[in-house]
């Protein structure tokens, strides 16, 4: 009987090892998995690689895991705003690694990585220090620059509701990158505010399918960014 509940948070993470890369979802505090950071956090693993849209906001979720020290670069397209202290900090001491990739572009070898294409070419960056080091393209009078998929050995993605298959539904905008995560990385790990009964999730509402699950954790009452600004 395939059973993707998995009894908590602890369990879920337990095999993430030092050096893997970690794609994160969210866009800013929308749809950040921040129960399943915090288990990243306290199950120690290090040297990660975060594949994230931003690099942390405040001091919590994706922006405490930078503050414990356990992230060697960081692979986004908007690192720097208003409340990215931790992360700024750690760049300008030479701490951290940064990888700056246009959002279109980010998305893009994300969905690349899940649809097994193994190259692309974008008009994005190109004739800017982006594109250095690229190979680029003239097409159709068009000048183009080559891209890869972005894999990752794990995903932390935050869905609304699940069943036991893995099969997955999002809330508004907090599905953001999620499915495209899902899809890229060989271990997907889920925390969904409800876990229902198979038969209970609208085939026709199903955003991620349970093919790219592996863990489902119910959280029921998740931490919002509200919360940790008080």
């Amino acid at each position: 009987m395939i059973n993707k509940i998995v009894s908590g948070t602890a369990e879920a993470l337990a095999g993430v090892p030092d050096g893997a890369t970690v794609m994160i979802g969210g866009f800013g505090p929308a749809g950040q998995p921040m129960e399943l950071i915090d288990a990243l956090i306290e199950q120690g693993a290090r040297d990660l690689v975060v594949i994230n849209n931003n690099a942390g906001n405040g001091t919590f979720g994706l922006a405490a895991l930078l503050a414990a020290g356990r992230v060697r670069k960081v692979i986004c397209s908007f690192p720097r705003q208003a409340d990215s202290q931790v992360f700024d900090g750690l760049y300008l001491a030479g701490k951290i690694e940064l990888e700056l990739v246009p959002q279109g572009n980010l998305a893009e070898r994300i969905r690349a990585a899940g649809a097994g294409i193994g190259a692309f070419f974008t008009p994005t960056a190109y004739g800017t220090p982006l594109a250095e080091g690229k190979e680029t393209r003239e097409i159709d009078g068009r000048h183009y620059v080559l891209e890869y998929p972005l894999h990752a050995d794990y995903a932390l993605i935050k869905a609304d509701r699940g069943d036991r298959w893995g099969n997955l539904t999002y809330r508004k905008t907090a599905r953001n990158f999620g499915p495209i995560m899902a899809s890229a990385a060989k271990t997907t790990v889920v925390q969904v505010r409800e876990v229902v009964e198979l038969g209970q999730l609208d085939p026709e509402s199903v955003i991620t399918p349970g093919i790219f699950v592996r863990h489902v954790v119910e959280i029921p009452s998740p931490r919002a960014y509200q919360q940790e600004q008080k």
